[in-house]
């Protein structure tokens, strides 16, 4: 949007001059710069309301005597109406022209129409505001520190509201690529389309424990009420070399041991709390937003959870699976702890091991285990784990194809969305509110906040 800069710095001018005076009012030479930033914020939020206010009003035009109803009746001019809203800029009252009369019942304010404004409620551009700060803290705290820059105070069932109708928002979006992904039509139009199309694709899966709260009354009145819940989290994202001038201390002993160092861009998280049937509809539709379908080289990462690997075969058979590194190596570092007694033992037995899977050699890790299991529980439960995965663990393999073989990403994914937010101290969830403040945060991390903004700000007038 352009301004005309004259007319900003001659406002400009007057503002230092209205400032200075009540510096000079409160303090004299006193002030620092911290106050002088402050009492300018404080008279823009002023000057800010004033200017709504005006603009608001003076958005009438010309007013007429009658007007269309949306029912096609006729309404007419009764008279410039009070109304309030919740903006960037504290509460604003402001007065616009009403019109009523019509057999339908219904009055109508036009400039409220044509901004988008429900009187009383909270404005769009103060919604995303508060949306954030729920996304990335308890809502309690959050409206704390969201007084320090807006100056002035919201509730806590505010910030949730706003929030969590960012979630809804997410989830009709979801239920809408569901929706489209099964329909013959728009399948279609979408195999004829020319849209690009990642060469190398990830997809990973994962779920985390969410602490759920049961409203129903049945349920409270059960003496253990709280209830974990599984939330599932999957990523669509791409790999990039990382350049050996930007490698950690921690890449660069990597690459001596790897070759190459990689890290995911273009992450698309999407979650819920569904059974993993249910999630399977929202895990294929995701894909075909991102064309997981169409890549020329499909690769997901994942640990051994059964229900995982059963959406990923059912779904897409033919791409490329890989047990998570990191879970199948810890695996062997907790059998050599509770199969050998010195430490000596445990190190040489481990190091073997490792490097055999390491390379692949899967089968060697299996007669490994297979040889401990009368004396560790753990080795007799991990023969299972690997003889299922074998073709999974190709690791050298896998490195020579240059793919990623470490499930962190999806790993990051849970801890912001459930550790970093749903887990947080104090927080609280029933059902609902788990979900909604999920798939909210899970849009902001995927860099589709902007979606979800501009769909709030076209949200219909309550009737």
């Amino acid at each position: 949007m352009k301004y005309n800069i004259e007319k900003i710095n001659e406002i400009g001018k007057l503002l230092a001059e209205v400032v200075e005076e009540a510096l000079k009012i409160e303090g004299g030479e006193a002030a620092l710069i911290g106050d002088v930033e402050m009492a300018l914020r404080e008279s823009m939020l002023k000057i800010g309301n004033s200017a709504l206010q005006c603009f608001l009003e003076n958005a009438d035009g010309e007013v007429k005597a009658e007007i269309e109803c949306t029912c096609g009746g006729r309404l007419k001019y009764q008279r410039r109406r009070k109304a309030t809203i919740w903006s960037v800029f504290d509460k604003v009252v402001y007065q616009r022209a009403y019109y009523a009369g019509c057999t339908c019942g219904q009055g109508c304010a036009p400039v409220d129409q044509c901004y988008g404004i429900e009187p009383g409620k909270v404005t769009a551009g103060l919604a995303r505001l508060l949306a954030l700060i729920g996304v990335n803290h308890a809502f309690d705290e959050g409206r704390k520190s969201l007084k320090e820059f807006l100056l002035f105070e919201v509730s806590e069932n505010t910030v949730r509201a706003e929030t969590q109708k960012m979630g809804e928002l997410q989830r009709q979006a979801d239920a809408d690529l569901v929706k489209a992904t099964q329909s013959e039509n728009c399948l279609q139009k979408r195999e004829q389309s020319q849209a690009l199309v990642p060469d190398v694709l990830y997809g990973s899966i994962d779920a985390a424990k969410v602490r759920v709260e049961p409203r129903d009354e049945k349920e409270k009145a059960v003496e253990n009420r709280e209830k974990w819940r599984d939330l599932k989290v999957g990523c669509w994202y791409e790999g990039e070399i990382v350049p050996k001038s930007q490698h950690s201390a921690r890449q660069k002993d990597k690459a001596q041991r790897e070759g190459v160092v990689l890290r995911a861009k273009n992450q698309k998280y999407f979650c819920d709390i569904e059974k993993a049937g249910q999630f399977g509809k929202l895990f294929w539709a995701t894909g075909c937003a991102v064309g997981a379908d169409r890549a020329r080289v499909l690769v997901f990462i994942c640990d051994g959870a059964v229900w995982i690997w059963n959406l990923i075969v059912h779904y897409y058979q033919n791409a490329i699976q890989i047990v998570d590194w990191y879970h199948a190596a810890d695996r062997l570092k907790r059998i050599a702890d509770e199969a050998f007694a010195t430490t000596d033992e445990r190190l040489a037995w481990r190091e073997k091991v490792t490097e055999d899977l390491w390379q692949g050699r899967v089968e060697l890790v299996i007669e490994a285990c297979q040889t401990l299991a009368k004396k560790s529980e753990l080795a007799r439960q991990s023969l299972a784990y690997y003889g299922d995965n074998i073709e999974r663990m190709r690791y050298a393999q896998f490195r020579a194809a240059g793919y990623f073989i470490g499930s962190g990403i999806i790993e990051s994914g849970c801890k912001q969305i459930v550790t970093h937010r749903l887990k947080i101290s104090g927080a609280q969830w029933n059902l609902d509110g788990a979900i909604l403040t999920a798939k909210a945060r899970a849009a902001w991390l995927s860099d589709s906040w902007q979606k979800l903004v501009t769909a709030r700000s076209l949200l219909p007038l309550t009737a």
